[in-house]
């Protein structure tokens, strides 16, 4: 594909290229809302920051321009979760080559330091959560915490197109290696998202996607725990939902969705554990998301708080769950991620599966 630039003014264009792409990997429809019962409970909420140039490192220091949810900071802003956890490794089934093509419809998209939306403009982490985002990772939001993500590769001369490339120490700044020695992102103030050479050589390089054509790396995975009921650990959603006034249904189905029912199950953009809670949601919790129990429990009291805040919404309850309650706050109800959209289907047919 040629590397071509849009104008500013052309950004409806970019905006309808962008639709057809997101049609490809199949957006889902939203879907409609129920309501629960539920009590009070504590939610924990994150920060987020970015960036390459002094604005931009000023902001990975204060956390200005945060779009995250309550833990992970990821675009889509997974709350608690970070993403899902399939039954092994990445379960996008899109490769880097995806990544490098996505990142291209994005071109000539002005930076705008703690950006996330194209139609107003994009910073780097914002530019690369948005494109894996699509890809169905949920990447954390700030380019330093997207350093951890995924594989880490030795040299610039191993790396392959949809890798990410990291600047600066600490890192302040993150591209997309196009292959050839280039790359797209999203440079500074002043500037919009475009492909150059790759200009000094990277701090970090991480992969989250596999190269085309090849199967993304296991993980290794908990098996299920003894079932009663027919639902791997129905014991401890009944306690733990009784315990936070939510449905022992809906733990089970966001279990069954987030991680198959697999007690460590991680996720690319680093959730853990059976309800795949991100490591700064769990300390938040005061749980331990390797521990089933303790993650239901942490669950548990961020769904209840959701619903609790949503005026009993499922919808917006599991939107924020995935995408994190800014996303919902900044949309005014279920994000427009196809992602989102997705997960809060499949966490609802799920609950008409599970029996408790």
């Amino acid at each position: 594909m040629s590397i071509d630039t849009v104008a500013p003014s052309g950004i409806a264009a970019v905006q309808a290229r962008i639709a057809a792409i997101q049609s490809r990997f199949g957006a889902a429809a939203p879907v409609g809302t129920q309501m629960l019962v539920s009590s009070t409970a504590s939610t924990s909420t994150g920060s987020a920051v970015s960036r390459s140039s002094f604005a931009s490192t000023l902001a990975d220091v204060t956390g200005s321009g945060s779009a995250s949810g309550a833990g992970s900071g990821s675009v889509a802003g997974s709350a608690a979760t970070g993403g899902t956890a399939a039954a092994g490794g990445s379960a996008t089934g899109n490769s880097g080559a995806d990544a490098v093509e996505l990142a291209k419809k994005y071109l000539g998209i002005p930076y705008v330091w703690g950006g996330t939306d194209p139609s107003k403009g994009l910073d780097c982490s914002g530019l690369t959560g948005l494109v894996y985002r699509q890809l169905g990772v949920d990447l954390p939001r700030v380019s330093r915490d997207q350093a951890k993500v995924g594989e880490k590769i030795a040299s610039l001369s191993q790396a392959k197109p949809g890798d990410l490339l990291f600047f600066n120490s600490p890192v302040s700044h993150v591209g997309i290696y196009a292959g050839g020695g280039k790359m797209v992102h999203a440079p500074h103030t002043g500037a919009k998202v475009r492909v150059e050479d790759v200009y000094e050589t990277p701090t970090v390089i991480r992969r989250v996607l596999p190269e085309a054509g090849s199967a993304p790396a296991p993980t290794a995975l908990a098996q299920p725990a003894a079932k009663t009921g027919g639902v791997p650990y129905a014991d401890i959603f009944r306690t733990e939902g009784a315990r936070a006034g939510v449905s022992p249904a809906l733990l089970a189905a966001v279990a069954k969705t987030e991680s198959s029912f697999r007690s460590d199950a991680t996720s690319p953009a680093g959730a853990k554990g059976l309800m795949q809670l991100m490591p700064a949601t769990a300390a938040g919790l005061g749980v331990d998301p390797l521990d089933p129990q303790q993650a239901v429990r942490g669950a548990a009291k961020l769904l209840a708080g959701y619903l609790k805040d949503y005026d009993g919404s499922l919808d917006l309850a599991l939107a924020a769950y995935n995408a994190g309650p800014g996303n919902v706050k900044k949309y005014g109800g279920v994000p427009p991620f196809s992602e989102t959209k997705a997960y809060v289907r499949k966490v609802q047919d799920a609950m008409q599966e599970v029996t408790l």
